[in-house]
C-alpha cells in the first residue's frame, strides 16, 4: 500500500491540475492516461480502489454513487468551474500533506 495519497483525476478535470500536482511531486493519473476516457463512473471508482488512488472530480454522479454505499479509495469534489486551477492544486496538496491513504478510504472531502 502506498504511504502517501495518490490521485486520479476524472475526465472533467483540466490537465493543468495534473501538471501542477506533478510539479509538487504528487503521483497523479488522468482519465486519458488510465485509458478510461468515456468510461462509467463506476469504472473510475474501481480503478481508484485497485490502484489505491483518491479520485478528484467535479461530477456530482460520483457523490451519488458514494452516498449509495459504493466503496471507494476516497473522493475529493468541488462544483465544476467554481474554483481556479491554482486553488484546486493547493487544496489537493493540502489533502496529500495531511491524510494517509487509509484515512481517505470511503471519505469525501469538498474543496
Amino acid at each position: 500500500m502506498p504511504r502517501t495519497i495518490r490521485f486520479h483525476l476524472d475526465e472533467h478535470v483540466a490537465h493543468a491540475v495534473a501538471d501542477g500536482l506533478r510539479r509538487l511531486g504528487i503521483d497523479v493519473t488522468t482519465t486519458t492516461e488510465a485509458g478510461l476516457l468515456g468510461a462509467a463512473d463506476t469504472e473510475h471508482i474501481h480503478f481508484g480502489l485497485i490502484q489505491q488512488r483518491i479520485i478528484f472530480t467535479e461530477d456530482v454522479d460520483f457523490l451519488i454513487l458514494a452516498n449509495a454505499g459504493t466503496a471507494h479509495a476516497g473522493l475529493v469534489s468541488c462544483q465544476q468551474n467554481s474554483r481556479s486551477i491554482g486553488y484546486i492544486i493547493r487544496s489537493l496538496e493540502l489533502i496529500w500533506e495531511i491524510y494517509e491513504p487509509d484515512e481517505m478510504r470511503n471519505r469525501i472531502e469538498f474543496i
